[in-house]
């Protein structure tokens, strides 16, 4: 049996999963591997490096700098999230990433983003934390229309959820059989068509795969969030999710809003415990 984490992105919402993860590295619970979409990406990474609190903190310090995230960013940058402040600056010297740490530490980390050719998720194993990795991870969180297109050797990506919303089924692909899944959504919601459709049509009209992949996206990811309620229906998978809507936005700048995003993933992590425990069989 190989344990796998299995983590959904969402921007903000993504600090209820730090929240989970935090309690979970509190309280010694351990996974052969851990895989990451989007926010689940760049937050989960440090599960990896064993730094607790470390996206709380950057992120309440750092939510109204307009280099971190801002409409100023993306008309100067390209990125609404400034790529070098996020991926270099902050990682590397406001609140570094502990990059000795990950790659000693025996957990597999996967980060998926989407090719822009294909429409498909790519996978990859992060080791290092490097500057390879960090790419990889900026890639799987450029939303579209917001970001620039990363590149990586002859390829072009985009954030990952676009193709995939988690890792959970290339993660079963290659063995990991016991998973618990954190996502930034209740139960019972379902993702919608995309009103900016003719935007993108228009603006990524030289990415016809891509193009598809979004217009049927929402439609992609409520099959794959029913295909997990059933594995966990199964008992093949445990869930954990916010018992109703977190109610923020993909940018906030209000310190508050985001420690109560995060205090709610660890109020259900301590509530889920001795369930995760026995999923586990610790």
């Amino acid at each position: 049996m190989k344990t796998g984490l299995i983590l959904e992105g969402g921007a903000m919402r993504g600090l209820f999963s730090c929240g989970v993860m935090d309690v979970m590295m509190e309280k010694g619970v351990r996974f052969d591997g851990a895989g990451g979409i989007s926010a689940g990406a760049v937050f989960g990474c440090n599960y990896k490096s064993g730094q607790i609190g470390r996206p709380l903190r950057y992120n309440k310090r750092y939510c109204a700098d307009w280099r971190y995230a801002s409409l100023r960013s993306l008309i100067l940058t390209g990125d609404l999230f400034g790529a070098d402040f996020c991926y270099r600056e902050l990682p590397d010297v406001l609140d570094p990433f502990d990059k000795a740490a990950f790659a000693r530490d025996p957990m597999a980390f996967y980060v998926g983003a989407t090719d822009v050719e294909t429409g498909k998720a790519v996978y990859h194993l992060c080791t290092d934390g490097g500057k390879e990795d960090i790419l990889w991870m900026r890639a799987s969180a450029s939303m579209p229309l917001l970001s620039r297109m990363v590149e990586i050797g002859e390829k072009r990506y985009l954030d990952g959820g676009v193709a995939e919303p988690t890792p959970y089924f290339y993660m079963e692909s290659i063995g990991y059989d016991r998973n618990v899944v954190i996502l930034t959504r209740p139960a019972d919601y379902r993702k919608e068509k995309n009103r900016l459709l003719p935007l993108i049509r228009l603006r990524l009209r030289g990415y016809p795969s891509l193009v598809r992949a979004m217009e049927t996206r929402h439609e992609a990811y409520n099959r794959h969030i029913d295909a997990i309620a059933q594995r966990e229906k199964e008992g093949r998978a445990l869930v954990i999710r916010p018992p109703r809507p977190l109610g923020i936005g993909h940018v906030e700048r209000d310190p508050d809003e985001l420690e109560r995003v995060y205090q709610l993933g660890r109020a259900e992590a301590l509530r889920r415990m001795g369930e995760l425990e026995a999923f586990l069989g610790r």
